[in-house]
């Protein structure tokens, strides 16, 4: 039996365990087994590895992708220039923990297809792991990024009551990377004034439960191109399994 996971806190939101399953069962592949594995703290991620044996493989999520690091003996080269892990392989002899960024494949893929020439500036909502990597993907579209912190701490970040009708004009692109909406407090919603939204914006929240956010909801009303991380997660989840059966 080859065993594969999620480790998160809380996991209540994710689709992974449902999304693997049914890949299994739609595959016939047998002798794997997914599960969701909420850990209160990441310094428990050497016991849960220690306590199952059969363990191959997991992905990270909130609030792990950069905490992980230095539990790690080995980074790919992308996850180290973004900072931040969200796909783990596991491998016996030598004994190797390595990290990997697969966020990274799935963003700039279900992204592009989207993408025009008005696409120039991007707001981003967060500076967690998730936030790091939409940012490494942005640059290298060559769009310019500014970022929204509760906190900000340098130039590159501004504050949410900073968001402003300028700041919406200059950056056809925003991009939700928090919590802030997703399941189960489903009413909750970054806030800015969605009246200064035009057709032009393109919005994308990386949550996909629920599908549509009222952060979408609300640009939707407003004519925007809108986007849920679904697709992210599915050509994520591929792109970690690929990684674990190489």
């Amino acid at each position: 039996m080859k065993n594969y996971g999620l480790i998160g806190h809380p996991l209540s939101h994710s689709f992974s365990e449902k999304y693997f399953e049914e890949k299994f069962k739609k595959e016939n592949i047998t002798g794997c087994l997914y599960q969701a594995f909420d850990i209160n703290n990441i310094d428990l991620l050497p016991q849960l590895i220690n306590d199952n044996k059969h363990l191959k493989g997991l992905n990270v999520t909130i609030p792990y992708k950069e905490k992980v690091l230095p539990f790690l003996t080995d980074i790919d080269a992308t996850a180290k220039a973004i900072g931040a892990v969200n796909t783990i392989k596991i491998t016996d002899e030598p004994k190797s923990i390595k990290g990997y960024n697969t966020d990274y494949y799935g963003f700039k893929k279900s992204l592009k297809p989207f993408l025009d020439i008005n696409h120039e500036r991007a707001l981003i909502f967060g500076t967690g792991g998730a936030s790091k990597t939409v940012k490494y993907v942005l640059n290298e579209l060559n769009i310019d990024c500014l970022m929204v912190s509760r906190t900000p701490k340098n130039e590159d970040e501004i504050a949410y009551e900073d968001v402003n009708k300028y700041v919406i004009k200059h950056h056809q692109i925003i991009i939700n990377t928090t919590p802030i909406g997703m399941f189960p407090d489903i009413e909750s919603f970054p806030i800015f004034d969605y009246n200064n939204l035009t057709d032009k914006h393109l919005l994308y929240d990386l949550t996909y439960n629920p599908l549509e956010t009222k952060f979408l909801k609300k640009g939707k009303l407003q004519g925007c191109i809108t986007l849920n991380g679904l697709q992210m997660l599915k050509l994520q989840a591929e792109k970690s399994w690929e990684i674990w059966n190489n």
